[in-house]
């Protein structure tokens, strides 16, 4: 069976490794999220910060709210240290955490600074209707399920940034937008965006079916808010999901 929208994709993930070799639980995910995977991946707001084309305001709207979400994030990172199964898991989780805390966290101060936005604009900033869908969206995903749902949230928010960065020719202007695009297109950031999927393809590939589904639609609302959090930098009353810009 398939559902609208995944052109002959197989709604279970039984479905989909049969008859293939080395199925993977992540690209089954990936290919049950069209068409809003790539919508996020080739959306109108990465294709102008890759070109330095993109405006100020747009860039500034969508950092703020950025701000606003990473600190959920780090909270969904932190649940996910004590759901992880190993200690290698644990450590390689609070080494990312490290990480966002640490050297993304001077890089927001320094764009903020460079794009004249207040302390008290983004310290506490009113979160547009889709990045409270978001913040929900990952808080429910720590608070109802495992370490599999976790990582079913975490996963496509990481890789999604992964594929974006990664296909930008160049380094644009300002500063702010090359760094953007260097934290998400690094040698380390690619490794730990594929031990991500390693984890969740493990943990989904043994999961019974309720669970799957239950981590599909985990994954398939986060990849559809990605796309929408990209649209609200241009309209922030913007909500739902993405679409093809």
């Amino acid at each position: 069976m398939t559902s609208p929208g995944t052109d002959g994709v197989p709604d279970t993930y039984e479905g989909y490794a049969e008859g293939r070799e080395r199925a993977r639980f992540t690209d089954w995910l990936r290919e049950r999220a069209e068409p809003d995977w790539s919508a996020a991946t080739t959306h109108r707001f990465a294709r102008e910060l890759g070109s330095g084309d993109l405006d100020d305001a747009v860039f500034r709207q969508y950092l703020v709210q950025d701000y606003a979400f990473v600190r959920t994030l780090t909270g969904v990172f932190g649940h996910a240290v004590g759901d992880a199964p190993t200690m290698a898991a644990k450590s390689r989780l609070v080494d990312f955490l490290a990480t966002i805390t640490d050297d993304e966290n001077d890089y927001f101060e320094r764009a903020f600074a460079s794009l004249d936005v207040p302390e008290t604009t983004y310290a506490e900033p009113e979160p547009t209707p889709t990045t409270r869908a978001f913040e929900d969206l990952l808080e429910r995903a720590a608070r109802e399920g495992g370490y599999a749902e976790t990582l079913a949230v975490l996963v496509p928010a990481e890789w999604i940034y992964l594929e974006w960065a990664t296909a930008v020719d160049g380094s644009p202007e300002p500063f702010y937008l090359a760094e953007w695009v260097e934290l998400h297109a690094t040698d380390a950031f690619a490794d730990f965006v594929r031990w991500l999927r390693r984890e969740l393809d493990r943990e989904g590939a043994t999961a019974m079916p309720g669970r799957q589904r239950r981590i599909e639609r985990f994954f398939r609302r986060t990849v559809a808010l990605e796309a929408a959090f990209f649209e609200t930098a241009y309209d922030p009353d913007a909500t739902g999901g993405g679409s093809s810009r």
